[in-house]
């Protein structure tokens, strides 16, 4: 498949403290930056003490997401990625808002674990500034969530996402904007505590350098140097100048510092304290700073999806190797699921690009519940799925591959089908009955070829048509589709065969 090198590509990062938009041309091989927009939120900021956004934290990111879409509009949606991170992963009344987001943008959101935003992180700083010679930990310290990674050119090693970023440990320490020797050292402290269950492991691993990125590091790293306390990067020992400086000044309102916008003051203090926690725990004298982050990785990420290298295909391969998988039987039941699919996506408005991969893939690890036991896999896969961090898969995308896994067998499950997002659920809902159907077809997992089979669909019935006398000579398959024609009932599908 040849990129299209006319086109535009955009990413789009909801993060817990600003909204960053890219926007790129893909030619000859390579990334054109044509446009950068940020924007700061604060998102996290909006989160009370029960985790719902308020109102007015709401109001301003659809407003900042209504310009973005502004700017995107002339861009394919296929083009296009964007994702929310930490504030969106823990809000209560996240569905509510991203409906609203997704209307505002123009352009679905997908919500991303802790560590696929660590792995798009390392993607983006690799491919910035490539290395396959020295060990790397990068450092990514955002609104409400910090990164650490360990990797070599573009193989990760070690990835983690803490619970502390510069919007949520602000609210926690310095909330009033006061700014006091001993809350930085219970920021600080925090910070230690939440490094101590992989500080350990990170320096058996080992690096070359260290490297930070994004807005909090970036800012500091401009702040030191344009007060003459280091030349490059940032120092352990400018990093205790600008704590004891910020001590000094007493108030975040009032920081004059070069560098520093008004809108970062608020959260300047907490983000210093959290990288000096690093420094200590990690034994760190000195960071690089980085020019790539998430949005660039999301960016080569949507790139290798367009391009067909598709980090998710190795994952499914990766889940099915790990749980042990019988391939032979999976392969079976995916060629006979993209046969019927095939046969149907026109009546059932099912898209080739989207929902035919959510169906191979569900195809290929729909037993993995068998690695745990036989009685009620298919519930024990719906979890596996649910929970397992999947390189590439946005929470959303997880969920409705978790559902086609847990609805592939026994008692068709209509009511597990509510996690998956309204726009999307009847879809899913029909991959799932092409997967039961398959399943069902080679329920033998004999390698004798099925003949063809034609299906026919609508919104209420599916009729299967088999050559003459091939149901009457296998009698259990026959058996079977009985037994999945009142299975079937409970999504209100009427099954026929013949």
């Amino acid at each position: 498949m040849t990129l299209q090198t006319d086109e535009s590509y955009a990413a789009i990062d909801l993060g817990s403290n600003s909204f960053h938009m890219i926007v790129a041309n893909y030619v000859d091989g390579r990334l054109q930056i044509i446009d950068r927009i940020k924007e700061m939120v604060r998102l996290a900021s909006g989160l009370n003490e029960n985790y719902d956004l308020s109102d007015e934290s709401m109001q301003l990111a659809l407003a900042c997401l209504q310009r973005f879409g502004e700017r995107v509009k002339e861009i394919p949606q296929a083009n296009i990625r964007a994702v929310g991170t930490n504030t969106l992963r823990q809000a209560r009344n996240g569905e509510f808002f991203l409906s609203l987001a997704d209307a505002a943008l123009g352009h679905p959101i997908e919500i991303i674990a802790g560590q696929e935003e660590a792995r798009l992180i390392y993607q983006g700083v690799a491919h910035t500034a490539y290395d396959e010679v020295n060990k790397r930990l990068v450092i990514d310290i955002g609104g409400g969530s910090t990164e650490l990674i360990i990797g070599r050119g573009y193989e990760i090693y070690s990835m983690d996402s803490l619970y502390m970023g510069c919007v949520n440990m602000g609210k926690r320490f310095f909330d009033d904007g006061k700014i006091k020797a001993k809350r930085i050292s219970k920021t600080v402290l925090y910070a230690r505590q939440e490094l101590e269950s992989i500080e350990a492991a990170y320096k058996k691993t080992g690096w070359d350098f260290a490297l930070g990125s994004s807005g909090t590091i970036t800012t500091i790293r401009d702040v030191v140097q344009t007060r003459g306390w280091c030349e490059s990067g940032i120092t352990v020992t400018a990093l205790s100048k600008l704590m004891d400086e910020l001590v000094a000044v007493g108030d975040s309102k009032a920081i004059e510092f070069e560098g520093l916008s008004e809108h970062r003051k608020p959260v300047f203090a907490s983000g210093v304290a959290v990288l000096f926690g690093i420094f200590e725990a990690l034994g760190l004298e000195k960071i690089n700073v980085s020019d790539g982050a998430l949005r660039e990785g999301l960016l080569h990420d949507l790139i290798g999806r367009v391009h067909n290298e598709d980090i998710r295909d190795k994952t499914i391969l990766d889940v099915s190797n790990r749980y042990g998988v019988d391939t032979e039987q999976a392969n079976r039941v995916k060629e006979t699921a993209e046969n019927l699919f095939r046969q149907v996506s026109s009546d059932w408005k099912l898209s080739e690009k989207e929902d035919l991969k959510l169906l191979l893939w569900g195809a290929q690890i729909h037993e993995i519940g068998l690695s745990i036991a036989h009685a009620q896999y298919h519930r024990h896969g719906d979890y596996l799925v649910t929970y397992s961090d999947l390189a590439g898969f946005s929470r959303q995308e997880q969920i409705k591959l978790a559902k086609l896994v847990r609805g592939h067998r026994r008692k068709f499950p209509l009511e597990e089908f509510e996690s998956v997002s309204g726009n999307s659920r009847l879809s899913v809902i029909r991959l799932s009955i092409l997967l039961r159907l398959a399943a069902v077809l080679h329920r033998s997992r004999s390698n004798n070829t099925l003949p063809e089979i034609q299906i026919r669909a609508n919104a209420h019935k599916i009729n299967l048509l088999f050559p003459a006398e091939w149901l009457f000579n296998h009698p259990l398959t026959l058996a079977d589709l009985k037994t999945e024609q009142n299975y079937l009932q409970a999504a209100d599908i009427k099954l026929t065969f013949q």
